[in-house]
């Protein structure tokens, strides 16, 4: 497992600091805090960086609640925990620093490129070399493109950066699939997102989903807390876990065995697209497909003006047949 430090007490060891006696081994940051369908994106640039510094400490500083995610992912070493508190909390913010200065980091690969992390670097070492994300969150360019200069601007070749591949979130799902009566050749809908962006979610999946089992399809949804009541109109499968939702990696083991995924623009879609499995994305005028980088691997994407109109006929033209 993975040594963590989240913001302890300077009289407590540091993960990651150089033990008196031993060769130094290069210490590297990397900065992506979230949201989900951010860090999924960003697993190529991570396992890109890890190849360049085979030998180095990676440390990731990550928000709280992605923690346990990035535990598990194989390419860094160490999470620090950044809770991003409020400007007015200088004792939380000061202490973040403290932790990060202690970490005498040789480098620097901001994913996340936001104001306070461009702060961070005027509060860090001036001659530390940062090598920061150059795409606002106005800008048509796809973080995927963004992460593959910023490596190359650091000399870091980007082989994987384009297409990640989070395997490594798959948990072993057969038990929970049978218990289901689910077979092989199930389709997989993704009808929420954020309860912040309502306007995200198209209003026709229960229609899809009758279309499908009429189809001869067996069709599964994993909803999210805030989802449950949203996937109880669907006449499809409702998965949940012994004690409660899915957690990320057996919602990533349900995604990665789906024969087709269909989904909203939001971090379980972008997570199946990530695992290879076909599928699509629905999106509305609130962002583009291109700017979220969403058609990777077998995953596309229909855009409209407007979600309400996107009829069922479009949607259900575009899955696969019952093989």
């Amino acid at each position: 497992m993975l040594r963590e430090h989240m913001l302890s007490p300077a009289s407590e060891p540091v993960a990651g600091m150089p033990v008196p006696g031993a060769v130094p081994r290069r210490s590297i940051l990397v900065i992506r805090q979230g949201a989900f369908g951010d860090l999924v994106q960003a697993d190529g640039a991570l396992r890109d960086i890890r190849a360049h510094h085979p030998g180095a400490h990676i440390s990731l500083l990550v928000a709280p609640q992605f923690r346990r995610l990035m535990e598990r992912c194989p390419h860094v070493d160490a999470l620090i925990v950044d809770p991003r508190a409020p400007w007015h909390r200088i004792d939380h913010n000061l202490e973040l620093l403290r932790a990060l200065r202690e970490r005498r980091f040789d480098r620097v690969y901001d994913l996340q490129g936001s104001q306070r992390t461009r702060l961070y670097r005027r509060l860090m070492s001036p001659d530390l070399p940062w090598h920061g994300r150059d795409n606002p969150g106005s800008s048509a360019v796809p973080d995927r493109d963004a992460y593959t200069r910023l490596l190359a601007g650091a000399g870091v070749p980007a082989a994987h950066t384009g297409a990640p591949d989070v395997g490594w979130m798959v948990d072993d799902v057969s038990a929970l699939l049978a218990a289901s009566g689910i077979q092989a050749d199930y389709v997989a809908l993704i009808p929420g997102s954020s309860a912040h962006h309502p306007q995200k979610r198209w209003p026709h999946f229960a229609e899809l989903a009758k279309r499908l089992v009429a189809a001869g399809r067996q069709v599964v949804v994993a909803p999210g807390p805030d989802e449950l009541d949203l996937a109880r109109t669907l006449p499809c499968h409702v998965l949940l876990g012994p004690s409660g939702f899915l957690d990320w990696f057996a919602l990533a083991g349900v995604l990665a065995n789906a024969t087709f995924v269909v989904g909203n623009d939001t971090g379980p879609t972008h997570l199946a697209a990530c695992l290879g499995t076909p599928g699509l994305a629905l999106f509305g005028p609130h962002t583009s497909a291109r700017r979220t980088g969403i058609r990777v691997h077998s995953f596309d994407a229909i855009e409209t003006t407007d979600l309400q109109r996107l009829s069922v006929d479009d949607v259900m033209v575009r899955v696969p047949p019952h093989p």
